[in-house]
């Protein structure tokens, strides 16, 4: 084994991470959000009010978001009907008493396809799963107050069963007042953190 042509590729690799940008999600340009059926025949959807995270942003790469890290207030959830909300926060669902936050952090991002799919452990109610859902960016651009930001578009779907929120109930022809399987829908605008602003 050549050590020289292995420490040069470690090297090689840790600046390429220490040149990456950190920016901040911006909570007031950001919605992150969800659907689910309901009775087989609609979709109710919802969002999170409050939550934060970051984007590593490498403009040299291909995609120039290169990871990514969210925390989500699980009693924050919002789906326009606070006794419906009420129920989503207490142990039929998320009990956001015992498990008050949702988790999200990227293990690596790929290109495939002409696409880019980010992969991470996504943790809610207590459990942790491994997840890769594809993604857009857009910018980075300079706001008209100096700042720059970037926007991410994010879609993918789980099983809700999977992080153990299994209540519902069985409709006369044999369907779910709750569906298992959840939409997301993250639409993520982000702004370079002040000591990295250029």
């Amino acid at each position: 084994m050549n050590i020289r042509l292995v420490l040069t590729a470690l090297l090689a690799g840790t600046v390429s991470a220490w040149a990456a940008d950190t920016y901040q999600i911006d909570p007031a340009h950001t919605t992150i959000g969800f659907s689910v059926e309901h009775m087989v025949i609609s979709k109710v959807s919802g969002r999170f009010k409050e939550f934060r995270g970051t984007l590593e942003v490498d403009p040299s790469a291909t995609p120039v978001v290169r990871a990514a890290a969210a925390t989500v207030k699980a009693a924050s959830i919002d789906t326009g009907i606070e006794k419906r909300d009420e129920h989503l926060r207490g142990p039929d669902f998320f009990d956001a008493a015992r498990f008050p936050e949702l988790t999200f952090v990227s293990q690596k991002v790929a290109a495939k396809d002409g696409k880019h799919y980010i992969t991470g452990t996504l943790t809610i109610h207590g459990v942790s799963r491994e997840v890769t859902a594809p993604f857009t960016v857009k910018g980075p651009v300079k706001d008209p107050w100096g700042s720059t930001r970037i926007g991410l578009h994010a879609t993918g779907t789980i099983s809700r069963k999977d992080y153990g929120l299994t209540w519902s109930k069985t409709l006369e022809t044999g369907g779910l007042v709750v569906g298992d399987e959840v939409e997301i829908d993250l639409q993520v605008e982000a702004v370079k953190a002040p000591a990295a602003q250029k």
